[in-house]
């Protein structure tokens, strides 16, 4: 199988961490890029294809349909799916698939979240009520994985450090995390692996191309 992938696709946003992961998988990809400060986002045209009008996401043509995707940790998951022979995603009957999954969930489901009042500057939900309890309980729940490294799980490499490489590549350099030794090494074993160079690369001649 010979999958069509499109990516919708802007510099600088979380789509990202999906053009690295297409890299780090040897996908053939078509890219179709939206500029977010030109509001691309936002057309009819997008509209019609993502009604949340955000980046990443991904259309993905085979022998038996055509799928859309969104939501970066879905699409996460899927791609890594999609290719097994990359290795990037534990199969089911592998004791690492638990918590493989589990960490790419606790992206959306804690961190995320965590990082927007935090820039917000909004005060949390009760600790019953909130998704990921506490920030520093969240902070100190990753920081513990990563200490154990160098990969979210030990030795392997896979898709979730993809996500999470480049999540907390923004969030430090936005101050939301801190750049404590684990976070530092961590994003720069991502940021230095070839996929990553390369997208940084095209990243910033599309960006540059897009502000003249």
């Amino acid at each position: 199988m010979n999958p069509r992938i499109t990516l919708f696709h802007a510099p600088h946003s979380r789509s990202g961490a999906i053009r690295i992961l297409l890299e780090e998988l040897g996908a053939d990809y078509t890219l179709q890029a939206l500029n977010l400060k030109a509001d691309e986002t936002r057309s009819a045209a997008y509209l019609a294809r993502n009604p949340m009008g955000k980046v990443p996401a991904i259309l993905v043509g085979t022998d038996t349909g055509e799928a859309l995707v969104t939501e970066q940790t879905a699409i996460t998951i899927y791609l890594a799916d999609l290719f097994p022979a990359a290795g990037l995603a534990p199969a089911l009957t592998d004791p690492l698939r638990g918590p493989w999954l589990r960490w790419i969930a606790f992206h959306a489901a804690c961190f995320e979240p965590a990082m927007i009042d935090l820039a917000l500057q909004r005060e949390p939900a009760p600790r019953s009520m909130s998704p990921y309890g506490g920030y520093e309980t969240m902070l100190a729940t990753l920081t513990q994985q990563l200490r154990a490294g160098p990969w979210l799980l030990g030795e392997r490499f896979s898709a979730a450090d993809v996500l999470w490489g480049t999540a907390l590549g923004w969030t430090t350099a936005f101050k939301l995390v801190p750049e404590s030794p684990e976070m530092v090494d961590y994003i720069a074993r991502l940021n230095a692996r070839p996929a990553a160079r390369k997208v940084a690369t095209l990243d910033a001649e599309l960006a540059a191309a897009q502000a003249a």
